[in-house]
């Protein structure tokens, strides 16, 4: 049992690191897609164009039954998943994106991992280990080394960061979620949900019809940053499924240096010795967190013990 285990955590970290890279590449080019749009608008259609691929891929896969299955506590979870998850956050982050650089927004955004690892001591009991503890301070430090003189607390600073902890919370229920359901569904629940109630902002705020006067161009702003949400949900719900919500959270900080290096090379900049150190240092944070999480992981299946205790 105990090899099986390991082996869907290592599979759960795979899909986990894609979608750190995902985030990295996703970030930077929402940046610009973002600033030709309302901002709520994009989010729309963003979700809606990966509600409906995913929905598709359920079909392809055969596991539209799972979704039939579904029992009335499943769909409360995952309209609670659309809400903190794929809506307010999302309407938050993107206006917030349009006050802030790309660079200064993926790493507030990242800081989410520590608002995750609370929320997930309190309400799964997953411990918060020394090993954490000091991977999630190299984190930071090198979060601060990267952009330290650019953080404030501007209008848009605040509304990544007020996302951040939102998703964090998305995080926790989500994993109490996959418990019982596959990674698909609870992307699909999250886009889904996240769009009914993003359009009935849009309604609300007359800004529906804008939808149908956009341009060619941001047509395919859409089309091109879906298709990196839809890559991002399948493989971190994925992964998230299979490892802790402290370990899975972490790992996603490495996209904030693929963010800085395309900022960095898209704006023709050298890096700098305190880039160079902050890349270094959150890198090796992440190492050291999934490193000590697979170990205390291994040992739990030790003769002698307890299963509880690996965490």
């Amino acid at each position: 049992m105990g090899v099986i285990e390991s082996g869907f955590e290592k599979k759960g970290l795979i899909f986990v690191l894609i979608t750190a890279v995902v985030s990295g590449f996703s970030i930077f080019i929402n940046s610009f897609g973002v600033k030709g749009f309302d901002s709520s608008v994009f989010t729309f259609s963003k979700n809606i164009v990966v509600a409906l691929l995913l929905f598709s891929i359920i079909l392809f896969f055969n596991q539209f039954n799972e979704i039939k299955k579904l029992k009335i506590n499943h769909w409360k979870q995952l309209a609670l998943i659309g809400l903190i998850g794929g809506s307010v956050p999302f309407l938050l982050f993107f206006r917030g994106l349009q006050m802030a650089n790309a660079v200064t927004g993926s790493f507030i955004h990242k800081t989410l991992f520590v608002f995750a690892a609370v929320f997930a001591m309190f309400f799964l009991r997953e411990r918060l280990t020394k090993g954490f503890v000091i991977g999630a301070s190299l984190i930071l430090l090198g979060t601060y080394l990267m952009a330290g003189p650019e953080l404030s607390f501007s209008a848009g600073h605040i509304m990544i960061l007020a996302a951040a902890v939102l998703w964090a919370a998305e995080n926790v229920i989500a994993k109490h979620a996959l418990a019982e359901l596959s990674g698909n569904i609870v992307a699909f629940g999250r886009m889904f949900f996240g769009s009914l109630f993003i359009l009935a902002f849009l309604i609300a705020t007359g800004k529906f019809s804008i939808i149908y006067s956009m341009s060619f161009a941001q047509y395919s702003w859409i089309i091109i940053t879906s298709l990196l949400l839809l890559l991002y949900v399948v493989t971190y719900y994925t992964g998230l499924k299979y490892v802790k919500v402290s370990t899975a959270a972490s790992v996603l900080s490495l996209g904030a240096p693929i963010t800085a290096l395309l900022d960095l090379a898209f704006r023709g900049a050298a890096l700098t010795a305190f880039d160079a150190a902050g890349i270094i240092l959150i890198s090796a944070g992440v190492f050291f967190i999934v490193y000590f999480a697979k170990i205390l992981s291994s040992a739990s299946y030790l003769p002698g013990v307890k299963h509880d205790e690996r965490h």
